[in-house]
């Protein structure tokens, strides 16, 4: 029996996933989460075969929790369930630890696919990001700009682009709201933006969010 944990922020997806699995004979679903905390929280208590994790949480995002996750208990497998297949969400998932990357548009069978490969201990990538995961490795005209990001230098873009305020920021990733404007600073150098304007409109053209009104 694979014991299986699943984490989204939207109840409704949770619920969906859960309910796919339940008539898998071979596959128990042990907890729900709704938050990274919560995800780490059960791998702490269920010590699962696999976690099913979504990027995009409150709190603690998907990757870091993945990376916190992995640190304690290195043989769960983590496949992360997600709508983003673009931009540098796969590469960073990966590097920290995940065993299988699935896009939330994938039928039953290759979610149930994905969770028996990973827990025997092969790696699980939907063909279509393994084919973008790879070039991001090619480097040349094209290059995905943001893949040289940090995961945290990730985590404080991805809010800024969701639009919280440095406050809530801090709050959420346990930063000082002066770390929090140096990582925003940063990210304007590394990317060669000058403002939140130009930042959302570089993350829009590479993937990250999408399209703007009238774009």
């Amino acid at each position: 029996m694979v014991r299986v944990v699943v984490a989204d922020d939207h109840r409704l997806v949770r619920q969906a996933m859960a309910s796919i699995l339940q008539d898998t004979a071979d596959i128990q679903v042990v907890e729900q989460a709704g938050t990274g905390e919560e995800a780490l929280r059960a791998a702490r208590e269920h010590a699962p075969d696999v976690i099913l994790m979504d990027i995009q949480m409150p709190g603690m995002g998907g990757v870091e929790a993945t990376r916190r996750i992995l640190e304690g208990h290195p043989r769960i497998a983590v496949v992360m369930v997600t709508a983003h297949d673009a931009g540098p969400y796969p590469a960073h998932a990966l590097r920290a630890g995940a065993m299988g990357y699935v896009h939330k548009g994938a039928d039953r069978g290759e979610l149930i696919e994905a969770i028996r490969a990973t827990q025997l201990g092969r790696r699980y990538i939907c063909a279509d990001i393994a084919h973008r995961v790879a070039l991001t490795g090619l480097g040349g005209a094209g290059r995905d700009p943001f893949d040289g990001l940090s995961q945290r230098e990730l985590e404080v873009l991805r809010r800024v682009l969701d639009g919280q305020r440095g406050s809530r920021i801090a709050e959420e990733l346990r930063l000082s709201p002066k770390t929090v404007s140096t990582y925003r600073v940063r990210l304007y150098e590394r990317l060669g933006v000058r403002n939140e304007a130009e930042l959302t409109r570089v993350a829009v053209d590479y993937g990250l969010v999408g399209p703007l009104r009238g774009s």
